[in-house]
Formats: structure tokens, sequence, C-alpha cells
């Protein structure tokens, strides 16, 4: 196994077992995170993002698999159910993860999944039928970008 797949394993081996801080020293000083959730994060927000979603989660469930790597980029693929905390619905979310490394770190972090099946699970019907909306995937977004400030002015990072 290629060392950069070895580290794809092990974030989200870190994830599975809600250890934010191995996950979070596997990328680099300089990280850039992106998903249809958050956008786009740099350094500490990134960080943060995943210390909160694992302090805040409750029945978090994370899977993984085809991990590929070599030695700039890698790829893998990965699930996360749980209940969405502003509504108890439950979501079963497919992603696909893409990597660029750096010295040995994770530099570039990419999730992808669809925003418009999200929202139909998150929030039902509502979320289902205006999902293709953009300002409702925006008003998601900015919720979140929101949380994740006032998370990080309570842990003072």
């Amino acid at each position: 196994m290629h060392a950069n797949e070895q580290i794809i394993q092990k974030f989200y081996t870190a994830f599975q077992n809600k250890d934010g801080q191995t996950m979070v020293s596997l990328y680099h000083p300089e990280i850039e995170f992106q998903d249809p959730a958050f956008g786009h994060l740099k350094g500490k927000e990134a960080v943060a993002m995943w210390l909160m979603l694992i302090e805040k989660s409750q029945n978090l469930t994370i899977r993984f698999s085809n991990i590929k790597a070599d030695d700039t980029k890698g790829s893998a693929d990965w699930e996360a159910d749980y209940s969405f905390s502003k509504t108890g619905r439950t979501v079963q979310n497919k992603i696909h993860a893409n990597f660029t490394f750096k010295d040995g770190k994770i530099l570039i972090h990419k999730d992808h999944f669809s925003m418009w099946k999200w929202l139909g699970m998150a929030m039902g019907p509502i979320g289902y039928f205006l999902g293709w909306w953009p300002a409702l995937g925006n008003k998601v977004k900015k919720e979140a970008v929101t949380g994740l400030q006032l998370y990080m002015k309570r842990k003072r990072m």
C-alpha cells in the first residue's frame, strides 16, 4: 500500500473512531478543504470543521472504500450515516473525496456529493423539492459556516 493510501486510511479510521486530533494531524498546515455544505475552508477553519462535526455527532457511522493514491494525488469513497441535528432526519451521505499531498500530509481535500440529495434527506420534502434551487443550498452553507465560526470562537481557535 502506498504511503499516501495509508494516510487516507488512517484519516477515515480516525473519523470512524471519532478521533479528531488524529484526523487533523494528517492535514498540512496550509490545508484547503472544500465541499458543498461548507464551501472552501483553509487552515484552522478546515481543522475546526472536523473537530466540530465529531463533537456534535451523536449517532455518526462512517464507512470508506476505494482508496487510491500515488505520490501526489489520491481519492476515496466514503459514507456518513447520521441524524441531521436540526430536523432529526436520517442522512446517508455518499461522498467521493479527492486529495493532494505535500510533505507527507494532506494539502487539499475536496469532498463531492449531491447537495440536492443531501437536502432531501436532511430536510425532507422541502429539501427534495427545492434542493435544486441555489438559494436553499447557499442558505445551508451560510448556516454551516456561521456555526463553524461560533464553534471556533467558543473554542478560542
